[in-house]
């Protein structure tokens, strides 16, 4: 089916790419109808200088917040969306337009979802780790948003013990100190009061995320990634599972103290060669600190003609995403492919005969791919016009299942 690429009004429903495939708009409200009436709502505020409703839900979060959880968990179950890091910031030739988009440029479509990391936040730095201004982040958040498409955040914060960055120096033999960090900025640690510092930072901004109609923009917040490895000062040859469970808990505490109240908590292991649900779990911190069940895996291919790596790659992707699914199930969670990518690209049709096939099998919210960095030579995870992949990334988007930002309409709107 060829999905219409103008963005008219036929796209009412987060749904609307099945509507010929599926009956399903029966069991939801019209979106068109409550999505116009926002836009009205929001429009008259903005005119006489008025604020527009932002609600909270009974959990304390905001009923946007609440409402995007919900329409994700919806959305999984007959497709997903396709995100992409720092889309709209940066790309292959150039950087700080925001009209610009590698994605975009391929497909004539913006990724359903767009996130950006905040390293170097917590050091009340004005820029992050790869160079982005904060404000430019903010500005692209509140552009996503008012796209109708969804927002992720990462954060690769820095070691609070040491003046290093999020990585350790040896993976495979961290120092005394890297592995003595999480347990001083605990409670009761010498770190713990300025880490506590540092999450007041990290409030602060996520707080900032507001249209100048005074809605809060909902986002998927996703700290301490991959925690399962060991190349992040939070990772598992760094501290204990208590210990990492603690620190997720003391986070999401701290951003709710902190008034908080437009995140959802995404929790995402790296991908194993033997994946199972007790070794996913071991550092859970519980359902009350986790809205998305996410999975980090990459595909490592050094060429083309790797095709063992390749087909390996799919075959363990689908194992991963097989065990977290079945435990999104059984904690009511949804699942979304959290970070994933072929560096380079290197197989002309790796979209659609390695990445779909196995993303078609399993009921996630999204797919992201890392970001297309403007900076490093051979460092892209989309394509970009002219790569060897761009033909093979159109089919891909014209895919039944795929969902980019066109698709998307009414993500914040109860159904």
């Amino acid at each position: 089916m060829q999905k219409n690429k103008d963005g008219e009004a036929n796209k009412y429903s987060i749904f609307a790419p099945f509507k010929q495939k599926i009956t399903i708009m029966k069991a939801l409200k019209s979106f068109s109808t409550l999505l116009l009436a926002g836009m009205l709502v929001s429009i008259s505020s903005c005119k006489d200088g008025t604020k527009a409703s932002d609600p909270l839900a009974d959990s304390g979060r905001t009923e946007r917040t609440e409402n995007l959880l919900a329409n994700m968990d919806s959305l999984s179950r007959i497709g997903y969306m396709f995100g992409h890091h720092d889309d709209t910031v940066y790309g292959i030739g150039w950087v700080g337009d925001s009209a610009a988009s590698d994605v975009k440029s391929v497909c004539n479509d913006y990724p359903a979802v767009i996130g950006f990391d905040i390293a170097n936040i917590e050091l009340g730095d004005s820029v992050n780790i790869d160079g982005v201004s904060f404000d430019k982040i903010r500005e692209e958040v509140i552009n996503q948003y008012n796209r109708g498409g969804v927002v992720t955040i990462s954060w690769h914060a820095n070691n609070p013990s040491t003046t290093a960055n999020a990585w350790v120096k040896d993976a495979n033999n961290p120092t005394s100190e890297e592995k003595q960090t999480v347990a001083s900025i605990l409670e009761g640690g010498k770190n713990h009061d300025k880490f506590v510092g540092w999450l007041k930072n990290v409030s602060t901004f996520l707080n900032s995320l507001e249209t100048p109609y005074g809605v809060r923009v909902p986002v998927i917040f996703r700290p301490w990634h991959e925690n399962t490895g060991s190349w992040f000062w939070w990772g598992k040859a760094e501290c204990s599972p208590e210990q990492f469970k603690a620190l997720w808990v003391m986070t999401i505490e701290q951003l709710k103290n902190n008034d908080v109240v437009n995140a959802l908590y995404a929790y995402s292991p790296g991908g194993e060669d033997m994946p199972s649900a007790s070794h996913y779990m071991e550092r859970y911190p519980g359902d009350e600190y986790v809205d998305v069940l996410g999975l980090d895996i990459y595909c490592m291919a050094e060429s083309s003609d790797d095709t063992l790596s390749i087909a390996a790659f799919a075959e363990n992707l689908d194992k991963n995403l097989d065990v977290v699914c079945k435990l999104g199930q059984e904690h009511n969670k949804v699942v979304a492919l959290t970070e994933t990518g072929f560096e380079g690209i290197k197989t002309a049709n790796w979209w659609t005969a390695t990445l779909a096939p196995v993303l078609d099998k399993h009921n996630i919210a999204y797919a992201y791919v890392w970001r297309n960095a403007h900076d490093k030579v051979n460092h892209y995870y989309a394509p970009y016009p002219g790569q060897k992949s761009a033909s093979d990334f159109v089919t891909f988007y014209n895919l039944p299942k795929t969902l980019f930002s066109h698709d998307l309409n009414g993500m914040y709107l109860k159904n």
